[in-house]
Parts: C-alpha cells; structure tokens; sequence
C-alpha cells in the first residue's frame, strides 16, 4: 500500500494513496497504520483525500484502526472523506467517530481529547 505520513509533535497524520480501501487491501492498511513508528506516543490522523471508494472490509478497517488507538489511550480523527464515505463510515461507526470536514479540525479535535486525558490523569 503506497501511503504518506506526516508526524507532528502529538500526531501523525496517516494518508493512504490509493483510489479504493477494499478486501485486497484492508489487511495492509490496518498492519500499515496500526504499526508505524512514529505512531510511539502520538494520536493518528487518518487523511482519507485520495480514497474514492470504499467496501465493508475497508469501513471496517477504519473502524479497526480507529478503535486500536483509543484502546491504546490515544485518539483517532478521520478527515478527507467525500459525501459518499462519510456517509458510510457513519452508518458503520459509533456516533462518537472523530469525523473532521477539514485538517485543521481533526487536529483540534484530537488535541482537545489529549488534553482532556492530561487533565483527567492529573485529577486522579
């Protein structure tokens, strides 16, 4: 799966250059976004730009990325959908799935929870 990566200080922003997320590469996109490096310590950002189609398996492996990084106590936005795969994604996923119309968004939205999270361990 070809892909471009993108770390920030707290996040990494994870963009899958492929025109279709289906059954032939589901397995690959979670291994791929699941297992990267710079994700130590860091919330994901999935940049869904250039993804123009979607099947269940690749909903599903969205939601299977997205879930990995809030059990591992970070978050997960997603951003870059078109109407179509927002659409989807919705129907699929939680009502509480981080869907960001814009970057700049995303980030807000997985910074707030980072901060959320750092202000809730400091009360405990």
């Amino acid at each position: 799966m070809k892909f471009k990566i993108d770390t920030k200080e707290k996040i990494v922003v994870f963009c899958p250059e492929e025109v279709a997320l289906d059954a032939n590469l589901s397995d690959d996109f979670i291994a791929t976004a699941t297992s990267l490096p710079e994700l130590e310590g860091r919330n994901l950002i999935l940049d869904m730009t250039l993804v123009q189609k979607i099947d269940a398996t690749g909903v599903e492996a969205i939601l299977t990325v997205y879930q990995r990084m809030y059990d591992n106590n970070f978050s997960c936005a997603v951003t870059g959908l078109n109407n179509t795969l927002t659409a989807e994604l919705k129907a699929a996923g939680d009502e509480m799935l981080n869907l960001a119309p814009t970057m700049a968004e995303a980030i807000d939205l997985v910074m707030m929870e980072e901060l959320e999270r750092e202000l809730l361990d400091g009360l405990e």
